[in-house]
Protein backbone atom coordinates (compact mmCIF):
# COMPACT_ATOMS: atom_id res chain seq x y z
CA UNK A 1 0.00 0.00 0.00
CA UNK A 2 2.83 2.33 0.56
CA UNK A 3 4.14 1.69 -3.05
CA UNK A 4 0.64 2.32 -4.45
CA UNK A 5 0.07 5.47 -2.53
CA UNK A 6 3.73 6.86 -3.58
CA UNK A 7 2.71 6.28 -7.18
CA UNK A 8 -0.19 7.81 -6.95
CA UNK A 9 1.93 10.71 -5.78
CA UNK A 10 1.83 10.67 -1.87
CA UNK A 11 4.42 11.39 0.07
CA UNK A 12 4.97 8.48 2.15
CA UNK A 13 6.70 7.43 5.32
CA UNK A 14 6.26 3.35 6.23
CA UNK A 15 6.31 2.25 10.02
CA UNK A 16 7.65 -1.04 10.93
CA UNK A 17 7.47 -2.56 14.44
CA UNK A 18 10.57 -4.72 13.98
CA UNK A 19 13.71 -2.92 14.68
CA UNK A 20 15.64 -5.39 12.48
CA UNK A 21 13.38 -5.60 9.61
CA UNK A 22 12.77 -1.70 9.38
CA UNK A 23 16.72 -1.38 9.14
CA UNK A 24 16.26 -4.16 6.54
CA UNK A 25 13.62 -2.03 4.59
CA UNK A 26 15.92 0.83 4.92
CA UNK A 27 18.86 -0.78 3.76
CA UNK A 28 17.41 -2.87 1.02
CA UNK A 29 14.39 -1.79 -0.05
CA UNK A 30 12.79 -5.16 0.58
CA UNK A 31 11.66 -7.91 2.78
CA UNK A 32 11.44 -11.20 0.93
CA UNK A 33 10.25 -13.42 3.81
CA UNK A 34 7.15 -11.37 3.46
CA UNK A 35 7.04 -10.04 0.20
CA UNK A 36 9.68 -11.56 -2.12
CA UNK A 37 10.32 -9.68 -4.96
CA UNK A 38 9.05 -6.42 -4.16
CA UNK A 39 10.91 -3.49 -3.43
CA UNK A 40 10.57 0.01 -2.03
CA UNK A 41 11.20 2.82 -3.75
CA UNK A 42 13.75 5.01 -2.66
CA UNK A 43 11.24 7.87 -1.35
CA UNK A 44 9.57 6.19 1.00
CA UNK A 45 11.06 6.67 3.93
CA UNK A 46 11.43 3.40 6.66
CA UNK A 47 11.34 4.08 10.41
CA UNK A 48 10.86 2.41 13.63
CA UNK A 49 9.50 5.55 15.53
CA UNK A 50 6.01 5.67 15.49
CA UNK A 51 5.14 9.02 16.83
CA UNK A 52 7.36 9.94 14.25
CA UNK A 53 6.27 8.39 11.43
CA UNK A 54 2.66 10.56 11.57
CA UNK A 55 3.92 14.12 12.57
CA UNK A 56 1.92 16.19 10.48
CA UNK A 57 0.52 12.70 8.90
CA UNK A 58 -3.14 14.07 6.49
CA UNK A 59 -3.43 10.28 6.25
CA UNK A 60 -2.48 7.61 8.55
CA UNK A 61 -3.12 4.14 7.54
CA UNK A 62 -3.26 1.36 9.80
CA UNK A 63 -1.76 -2.15 7.95
CA UNK A 64 -1.18 -3.72 11.01
CA UNK A 65 -2.47 -7.37 11.90
CA UNK A 66 -6.20 -7.22 13.75
CA UNK A 67 -4.46 -7.63 17.26
CA UNK A 68 -2.10 -4.88 17.06
CA UNK A 69 -4.79 -2.36 16.06
CA UNK A 70 -5.69 -1.35 19.83
CA UNK A 71 -2.19 -0.90 21.14
CA UNK A 72 -0.64 0.89 17.87
CA UNK A 73 -4.33 3.32 18.40
CA UNK A 74 -3.25 3.28 22.24
CA UNK A 75 0.70 4.42 20.98
CA UNK A 76 -1.14 7.06 18.76
CA UNK A 77 -3.76 8.85 21.14
CA UNK A 78 -2.68 12.30 22.27
CA UNK A 79 -0.03 12.59 18.98
CA UNK A 80 -2.37 11.60 16.23
CA UNK A 81 -2.62 15.20 13.94
CA UNK A 82 -6.44 16.12 14.51
CA UNK A 83 -7.67 16.13 11.22
CA UNK A 84 -5.83 13.27 9.49
CA UNK A 85 -7.76 10.82 8.01
CA UNK A 86 -7.63 7.12 9.21
CA UNK A 87 -7.92 4.56 7.16
CA UNK A 88 -7.81 1.08 8.75
CA UNK A 89 -6.81 -2.25 6.44
CA UNK A 90 -7.02 -4.70 8.83
CA UNK A 91 -9.31 -7.92 8.86
CA UNK A 92 -10.14 -9.40 11.81
CA UNK A 93 -12.31 -8.63 14.70
CA UNK A 94 -11.27 -8.50 18.55
CA UNK A 95 -11.13 -11.68 20.10
CA UNK A 96 -12.17 -10.06 23.93
CA UNK A 97 -14.48 -7.75 22.68
CA UNK A 98 -16.04 -8.51 19.41
CA UNK A 99 -15.07 -4.76 17.71
CA UNK A 100 -14.39 -4.52 14.72
CA UNK A 101 -11.33 -2.46 13.92
CA UNK A 102 -12.45 1.03 12.70
CA UNK A 103 -14.79 0.85 16.20
CA UNK A 104 -11.43 -0.37 18.19
CA UNK A 105 -9.64 3.23 16.28
CA UNK A 106 -12.53 5.35 16.74
CA UNK A 107 -13.00 5.01 20.94
CA UNK A 108 -9.30 4.79 21.32
CA UNK A 109 -8.74 7.87 19.76
CA UNK A 110 -12.12 9.45 20.10
CA UNK A 111 -13.20 9.71 16.62
CA UNK A 112 -15.99 8.90 14.54
CA UNK A 113 -14.53 8.71 11.06
CA UNK A 114 -12.30 6.05 10.68
CA UNK A 115 -12.53 4.21 7.04
CA UNK A 116 -12.31 0.69 6.33
CA UNK A 117 -10.65 0.01 3.06
CA UNK A 118 -11.05 -3.57 2.08
CA UNK A 119 -12.05 -5.75 -0.58
CA UNK A 120 -10.43 -8.49 -2.57
CA UNK A 121 -6.58 -7.30 -2.06
CA UNK A 122 -3.86 -9.83 -1.49
CA UNK A 123 -0.82 -7.98 -0.48
CA UNK A 124 1.27 -9.92 -3.25
CA UNK A 125 -1.24 -8.93 -6.33
CA UNK A 126 -1.63 -5.09 -5.36
CA UNK A 127 2.37 -4.67 -4.88
CA UNK A 128 2.94 -5.97 -8.40
CA UNK A 129 -0.09 -3.85 -9.96
CA UNK A 130 -2.18 -6.37 -10.95
CA UNK A 131 -5.84 -4.56 -11.32
CA UNK A 132 -8.74 -5.11 -8.31
CA UNK A 133 -11.37 -3.57 -6.84
CA UNK A 134 -11.92 -2.48 -2.96
CA UNK A 135 -14.65 -0.68 -1.22
CA UNK A 136 -14.21 2.37 1.42
CA UNK A 137 -16.62 2.05 4.18
CA UNK A 138 -17.43 4.33 7.41
CA UNK A 139 -20.98 5.94 8.62
CA UNK A 140 -18.63 9.68 7.21
CA UNK A 141 -19.57 9.76 3.48
CA UNK A 142 -16.50 12.81 3.48
CA UNK A 143 -13.82 10.57 5.04
CA UNK A 144 -15.10 7.30 2.69
CA UNK A 145 -14.78 9.49 -0.91
CA UNK A 146 -11.54 11.37 0.41
CA UNK A 147 -10.29 7.62 0.78
CA UNK A 148 -11.57 6.90 -2.64
CA UNK A 149 -10.00 9.51 -4.03
CA UNK A 150 -6.78 9.16 -2.68
CA UNK A 151 -6.25 5.41 -3.16
CA UNK A 152 -7.81 4.83 -6.47
CA UNK A 153 -5.38 4.19 -9.54
CA UNK A 154 -5.66 2.23 -12.86
CA UNK A 155 -4.69 -0.69 -11.00
CA UNK A 156 -6.93 0.02 -7.94
CA UNK A 157 -10.54 0.88 -7.94
CA UNK A 158 -12.01 1.97 -4.52
CA UNK A 159 -15.74 2.13 -3.93
CA UNK A 160 -17.65 3.64 -1.36
CA UNK A 161 -19.96 2.63 1.58
CA UNK A 162 -22.16 3.43 3.94
CA UNK A 163 -21.91 0.00 5.83
CA UNK A 164 -18.67 -0.34 7.78
CA UNK A 165 -20.15 -2.99 10.33
CA UNK A 166 -21.26 -5.40 6.85
CA UNK A 167 -18.36 -4.33 4.97
CA UNK A 168 -15.70 -5.30 7.97
CA UNK A 169 -17.36 -7.74 8.94
CA UNK A 170 -17.46 -9.73 5.98
CA UNK A 171 -13.41 -9.36 5.52
CA UNK A 172 -13.03 -10.56 8.97
CA UNK A 173 -15.40 -13.64 8.60
CA UNK A 174 -14.69 -15.23 5.18
CA UNK A 175 -11.39 -15.72 6.16
CA UNK A 176 -12.92 -18.97 8.45
CA UNK A 177 -14.74 -20.12 5.71
CA UNK A 178 -11.16 -19.90 3.70
CA UNK A 179 -9.67 -21.98 6.53
CA UNK A 180 -12.78 -24.34 5.91
CA UNK A 181 -12.03 -24.63 2.06
CA UNK A 182 -8.07 -25.76 3.15
CA UNK A 183 -9.68 -28.55 4.87
CA UNK A 184 -11.12 -29.66 2.08
CA UNK A 185 -8.08 -29.79 0.00
CA UNK A 186 -6.11 -31.00 2.69
CA UNK A 187 -8.47 -34.21 3.45
CA UNK A 188 -7.92 -35.05 -0.57
CA UNK A 189 -11.14 -33.15 -1.59
CA UNK A 190 -9.30 -30.68 -3.77
CA UNK A 191 -10.77 -31.74 -7.25
CA UNK A 192 -14.32 -31.34 -5.89
CA UNK A 193 -15.66 -28.44 -6.98
CA UNK A 194 -19.16 -29.47 -6.43
CA UNK A 195 -17.90 -29.35 -2.15
CA UNK A 196 -16.63 -25.45 -3.04
CA UNK A 197 -19.33 -23.81 -4.68
CA UNK A 198 -21.53 -25.11 -1.54
CA UNK A 199 -19.15 -24.80 1.05
CA UNK A 200 -18.88 -20.51 -0.13
CA UNK A 201 -22.47 -20.45 -0.73
CA UNK A 202 -23.45 -21.83 2.63
CA UNK A 203 -20.64 -19.65 4.60
CA UNK A 204 -21.77 -16.80 2.50
CA UNK A 205 -25.18 -17.40 4.17
CA UNK A 206 -23.93 -17.24 7.72
CA UNK A 207 -21.66 -14.85 7.54
CA UNK A 208 -25.25 -12.66 6.30
CA UNK A 209 -26.95 -14.01 9.05
CA UNK A 210 -24.28 -12.87 11.45
CA UNK A 211 -24.06 -9.45 9.84
CA UNK A 212 -27.76 -8.12 9.57
CA UNK A 213 -28.31 -9.67 13.03
CA UNK A 214 -25.78 -7.15 14.31
CA UNK A 215 -26.85 -4.14 12.06
CA UNK A 216 -25.40 -4.54 8.34
CA UNK A 217 -27.23 -4.28 5.30
CA UNK A 218 -27.42 -7.81 3.34
CA UNK A 219 -26.67 -6.40 -0.13
CA UNK A 220 -23.48 -5.63 1.44
CA UNK A 221 -22.28 -9.34 1.38
CA UNK A 222 -23.14 -9.29 -1.93
CA UNK A 223 -19.97 -7.03 -2.51
CA UNK A 224 -16.28 -6.69 -2.58
CA UNK A 225 -15.79 -7.19 0.85
CA UNK A 226 -18.28 -10.19 1.04
CA UNK A 227 -18.46 -12.46 -1.82
CA UNK A 228 -15.58 -10.86 -3.66
CA UNK A 229 -13.17 -10.96 -0.55
CA UNK A 230 -14.45 -14.58 0.18
CA UNK A 231 -14.25 -16.49 -3.14
CA UNK A 232 -11.00 -14.85 -3.29
CA UNK A 233 -9.23 -16.21 -0.16
CA UNK A 234 -10.74 -19.30 -0.58
CA UNK A 235 -9.68 -20.46 -3.82
CA UNK A 236 -6.43 -18.08 -3.78
CA UNK A 237 -2.58 -19.39 -3.43
CA UNK A 238 -1.53 -16.70 -1.56
CA UNK A 239 -4.31 -17.14 1.57
CA UNK A 240 -2.90 -17.52 4.73
CA UNK A 241 -5.92 -18.91 5.95
CA UNK A 242 -6.43 -21.67 3.54
CA UNK A 243 -3.10 -22.64 4.33
CA UNK A 244 -3.69 -23.14 7.78
CA UNK A 245 -6.96 -25.43 6.93
CA UNK A 246 -5.14 -27.26 4.20
CA UNK A 247 -2.40 -28.49 6.62
CA UNK A 248 -5.23 -28.89 9.18
CA UNK A 249 -6.95 -31.14 6.65
CA UNK A 250 -3.50 -33.08 6.52
CA UNK A 251 -3.89 -33.59 10.09
CA UNK A 252 -1.35 -31.24 11.57
CA UNK A 253 -1.57 -29.38 14.72
CA UNK A 254 -2.57 -25.70 14.90
CA UNK A 255 0.07 -25.10 17.14
CA UNK A 256 2.55 -26.44 14.78
CA UNK A 257 1.33 -24.09 11.53
CA UNK A 258 1.13 -21.08 13.24
CA UNK A 259 4.73 -21.85 14.99
CA UNK A 260 6.44 -21.85 11.38
CA UNK A 261 3.98 -18.75 9.49
CA UNK A 262 5.93 -15.45 9.37
CA UNK A 263 2.68 -13.89 9.07
CA UNK A 264 -0.91 -14.05 10.44
CA UNK A 265 -3.74 -16.32 9.66
CA UNK A 266 -6.34 -13.93 10.78
CA UNK A 267 -9.06 -16.64 10.61
CA UNK A 268 -7.89 -18.26 13.71
CA UNK A 269 -8.91 -15.64 16.27
CA UNK A 270 -11.85 -14.57 14.07
CA UNK A 271 -13.32 -18.39 14.53
CA UNK A 272 -13.33 -18.21 17.85
CA UNK A 273 -14.84 -14.59 18.07
CA UNK A 274 -17.55 -14.88 15.19
CA UNK A 275 -18.92 -17.67 17.46
CA UNK A 276 -19.19 -15.89 20.76
CA UNK A 277 -21.07 -13.18 18.73
CA UNK A 278 -23.08 -15.55 17.39
CA UNK A 279 -24.04 -17.00 20.52
CA UNK A 280 -24.75 -13.68 21.97
CA UNK A 281 -27.01 -13.05 18.82
CA UNK A 282 -28.76 -16.46 18.76
CA UNK A 283 -27.07 -17.38 15.03
CA UNK A 284 -26.64 -20.47 13.87
CA UNK A 285 -22.83 -20.89 12.05
CA UNK A 286 -22.46 -24.42 11.38
CA UNK A 287 -19.54 -23.73 9.53
CA UNK A 288 -17.70 -21.98 11.95
CA UNK A 289 -18.59 -24.35 14.42
CA UNK A 290 -17.28 -27.54 12.51
CA UNK A 291 -13.75 -25.46 11.97
CA UNK A 292 -14.03 -24.35 15.82
CA UNK A 293 -13.88 -28.05 16.13
CA UNK A 294 -11.38 -28.55 13.87
CA UNK A 295 -8.87 -25.95 15.31
CA UNK A 296 -9.38 -26.02 18.94
CA UNK A 297 -10.91 -29.21 20.23
CA UNK A 298 -8.74 -31.39 18.25
CA UNK A 299 -12.00 -32.96 16.44
CA UNK A 300 -10.42 -35.06 13.19
CA UNK A 301 -11.69 -33.12 9.61
CA UNK A 302 -13.58 -36.07 7.90
CA UNK A 303 -15.74 -36.30 11.51
CA UNK A 304 -16.02 -32.92 11.65
CA UNK A 305 -16.95 -33.14 7.96
CA UNK A 306 -19.65 -35.84 8.67
CA UNK A 307 -21.16 -34.04 10.70
CA UNK A 308 -21.70 -30.82 8.77
CA UNK A 309 -23.36 -32.95 6.46
CA UNK A 310 -25.45 -35.02 8.49
CA UNK A 311 -27.02 -31.95 10.89
CA UNK A 312 -30.83 -32.23 10.68
CA UNK A 313 -31.97 -30.74 7.03
CA UNK A 314 -33.30 -27.83 6.99
CA UNK A 315 -35.20 -25.13 4.30
CA UNK A 316 -32.22 -23.16 2.24
CA UNK A 317 -33.81 -19.89 2.83
CA UNK A 318 -34.29 -19.02 6.58
CA UNK A 319 -36.84 -16.80 7.68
Amino acid sequence: MANLLTQGGHDTILWEYDPKEADQLSQSRALPTKLPGIELPQSIEVTNNLPGAIDNANVVVFATPSTAVRPTAVTLSGVLPTECLIVSLAKGIDIETGERMTEIINSTLNRTDAVALLGPSHAEEVARGIPTAVVAASTDHAAAERTQHIFSSEQFRVYTSDDPVGVELGAALKNIVAIAAGIVDGIGLDSSDNMKGALLTRGLAEITRLGVAMGANPETFAGLSGVGDLVTTCLSQHSRNRHVGEQIGRGRSLEDILAEMSMVAEGVNATRAALRMARQHDVDMPIAEAVHAMLFEGIPAKIALNALMTRPLTSEIRR
